[in-house]
């Protein structure tokens, strides 16, 4: 990792840096909904769902019509808590992990809401997330639905194997958490009642990040090194340190992977070991669940924020948190013909 601040503007400027977007006007993540299967609900974090379904076909015909019953569950849920209307949404963004976004697109086909489909595979909370900061902070939208999912079932049947083989899982593996997370990211610009929420204050945007693992049972050591990369890039495009956040949270390293992450960086002389959490490890309790190395999916970072994360902060718990998404840029294609498994993340701040 070397520095890359050549491109910094003036303090006026919300571009930071090389990646950073630093929001003069913080967009608000008024609302927020997450829908989860059986075994999420039996981990750990349980009190902090919207909803826990025990049926893993979400009451639908197949694990794909279930995932998009989850997200369409999970926007209709965070539209409702922010007290607007469909009407209200300017725009949707989202995306899941399956083939032409189908988990997304039937769940959401019946809002009425103009999507953009999103990409990049178990960050694309982030990167949703993002996205939507960026368009309500340039004025485009006052309102901005950002939604993710991940399923279990259907995951596993496209990229790995079906259920049905019964297949054994290394340590190294993580389990694909089924789970979809939402949010209402809306305009603070003369609003003083925003106040009361969590902003998103600036995002660092990943670059794709290739160490040339090609195990597709080591999500961890896939991602660590794209989350190194943008953790060290954010810091420094906003001259900060890990001790000014109560949290840096990654979204699904796992067990294996957040000791990568945590050795890269301190090769290069940051050590995030005093605040660092991985939603991966959290989300299940993985001696008792039998998860070996934690949880992953895209799924697994949004309902740990939605659920878990922001509501320490709304008690006051955590301030001010480094939140990271990871992702695995695994297609079935490329990993059939023997091409390596790159991975991304991205970076945003969420102050209280």
């Amino acid at each position: 990792m070397t520095k890359t601040n050549s491109n910094n503007k003036s303090a006026s400027s919300p571009i930071q840096g090389k990646q950073t977007v630093k929001f003069h006007n913080p967009p608000a993540i008024v609302s927020r909904a997450s829908i989860v299967g059986q075994m999420e609900g039996e981990g750990p974090l349980s009190s902090f769902y919207d909803q826990i379904e025990a049926d893993p076909t979400f009451g639908m015909n197949s694990w794909e019509e279930g995932e998009s019953e989850m997200v369409r569950r999970a926007v209709q849920t965070a539209i409702s808590k922010s007290g607007l209307t469909k009407e209200d949404i300017r725009y949707l963004v989202g995306g899941d992990l399956l083939g032409q976004l189908i988990g997304t697109t039937f769940g959401v086909k019946s809002f009425n809401i103009p999507v953009i489909g999103l990409y990049g595979a178990c960050s694309t909370c982030g990167e949703g997330l993002s996205l939507a900061a960026m368009l309500v902070a340039a004025g485009y939208a006052d309102n901005i639905v950002a939604v993710t999912s991940s399923h279990y079932g259907s995951a596993e049947k496209q990229f790995r194997f079906p259920l049905e083989y019964g297949n054994q899982r290394p340590l190294s593996a993580t389990w694909t958490v089924t789970g979809s997370g939402a949010f209402v990211v809306s305009s603070t610009n003369n609003k003083n009642a925003m106040n009361c929420y969590p902003r998103i204050t600036s995002t660092t945007i990943g670059k794709i990040v290739d160490y040339g693992v090609t195990d597709n049972m080591n999500m961890g050591a896939i991602m660590a090194p794209a989350a190194a990369d943008v953790i060290y890039q954010c810091l420094d495009d906003l001259s900060m340190k890990p001790d000014q956040f109560d949290k840096i949270i990654t979204g699904d390293l796992g067990k294996v992977g957040s000791q990568i992450l945590i050795k890269l960086l301190r090769d290069n002389g940051v050590d995030i070991s005093n605040q660092h959490m991985d939603c991966g490890v959290e989300i299940f309790d993985c001696e008792k669940q039998d998860t070996h190395s934690g949880g992953s999916g895209c799924g697994c970072c949004a309902v740990t924020l939605a659920g878990y994360i922001l509501t320490n902060m709304d008690n006051g718990t955590w301030k001010r948190i480094l939140f990271v998404p990871t992702g695995a840029l695994l297609s079935t294609v490329s990993y059939n013909e023997g091409q390596t498994i790159p991975g991304i993340a991205h970076a945003l701040v969420i102050e209280h």
